[in-house]
């Protein structure tokens, strides 16, 4: 997927509307949506890029004034170490959560109340091993945050998968 392509799924979702915000991607990988999301955010905005591995970022353009920083933390095994976040955004990674309730409980904690989450997902319930070990279609997803204060997911984008399976969304979740 294209840096641009990666901006064109998220962009509906309006992360950070006005004022600076602070975001986390949790498992950025090579960090695309870590990009695509700095390009929809205002000056003075930062994203924690954050991989179970050492994160090695593309070399793509970055907005001036947003900063993306780099961190390695497993976020299924360790708490977040950030609090009042505007935004959590998690492109392919909560496939990867085999017991997806216990994180949430994190996530939305890390929070401030009026924060939102970005999920980028395939169309599926069905398993691949090891490439999407646990996956949640957009109708789980609904499902998984029902019992929760963000309750309200809202399907903002989606695109065929280069794999053939199942389509990608991306979805917004907020109070």
């Amino acid at each position: 997927m294209e840096l641009s392509e990666a901006i064109t799924l998220i962009q509906p979702a309006h992360p950070g509307k006005s004022g600076t915000a602070h975001w986390a991607d949790l498992g950025c990988g090579a960090g695309l949506f870590s990009f695509a999301l700095a390009h929809l955010l205002p000056v003075g905005s930062k994203v924690y890029a954050s991989d179970r591995d050492p994160v090695r970022l593309l070399s793509l353009p970055c907005p001036q004034g947003v900063d993306i920083q780099p961190v390695q933390l497993d976020f299924v095994a360790q708490p977040l170490p950030w609090q009042a976040l505007d935004g959590i955004l998690m492109a392919n990674s909560l496939h990867y959560v085999s017991n997806k309730k216990t994180l949430l409980v994190g996530l939305i904690a890390a929070l401030k109340p009026e924060g939102q989450l970005i999920i980028v997902e395939y169309d599926t319930d069905k398993p691949v091993p090891q490439w999407v070990p646990y996956p949640v279609s957009f109708r789980s997803l609904q499902k998984l945050f029902a019992d929760t204060s963000f309750s309200k997911v809202e399907k903002v984008g989606e695109r065929a998968s280069l794999y053939g399976r199942a389509a990608m969304y991306a979805a917004s979740v907020s109070q």
